[in-house]
């Protein structure tokens, strides 16, 4: 995903078991390996934050590789605090950037449904019509969430897609707490009334709430 950016390599000699701290400290002084580490461990939150702002795969791939080298960039400046969070603010304004610099909101979905039980349909058995179902509603919940607005999108994927806590929405979204649960409170609202307008779509026990 990464080409030729500096932090492209992996050094296998940093495993999961090492802290945050430590490899933000050694990064800071100029260890490119841990790093690369960090890159290991964060570059799929990253990248899913990206896809679900921008909607669109090969976008967010880019938008991931920058937001890494932005943060290799700045990793001198990081304070303390969640270091995913850190790294999620950078790719959320990183992709907000490419939305406001392409003028557009695109209309490309994604095939994935919400890592979110509210939303998500699941078997144990699925049938090849019930996969259809679900990729569908996947469909249908992207595009909902294409629609909300920038600062309430943010807040629904960090906690419902990412599942950050509260207090790590708050860092990655630089807001409040009380904004950032009002926020997921009014996205979640306009995301089901969206998706209630295809009830066929919802999995039972949703369809026939009003």
């Amino acid at each position: 995903m990464f080409g030729n950016s500096p932090v492209a390599s992996r050094n296998p000699a940093w495993g999961m078991q090492t802290e945050d701290a430590q490899l933000v400290r050694l990064s800071k002084e100029g260890d490119l390996g841990a790093f690369n580490a960090i890159v290991e461990r964060y570059q799929s939150h990253v990248y899913n934050l990206s896809a679900r702002i921008l909607g669109n795969r090969t976008t967010a791939e880019d938008a991931t590789q920058d937001a890494f080298i932005s943060a290799y960039k700045a990793i001198g400046k990081f304070r303390g605090g969640s270091l995913r969070a850190w790294l999620l603010r950078i790719a959320s304004n990183q992709s907000y950037d490419i939305l406001r610099a392409s003028k557009r909101r695109p209309a490309q979905s994604l095939d994935e449904s919400l890592e979110n039980p509210n939303f998500q349909v699941r078997s144990d058995a699925e049938t090849p019509e019930q996969a259809a179902l679900r990729n569908e509603l996947g469909d249908e919940i992207q595009r909902a969430i294409m629609t909300l607005p920038e600062d309430q999108r943010t807040v629904l994927v960090l906690i419902d897609v990412q599942g950050l806590s509260y207090d790590e929405a708050a860092q990655a979204a630089g807001a409040s707490m009380g904004t950032i649960k009002s926020r997921l409170s009014r996205a979640r609202s306009r995301i089901r009334d969206l998706l209630r307008q295809r009830r066929e779509l919802l999995p039972d026990e949703y369809r026939q709430v009003d």
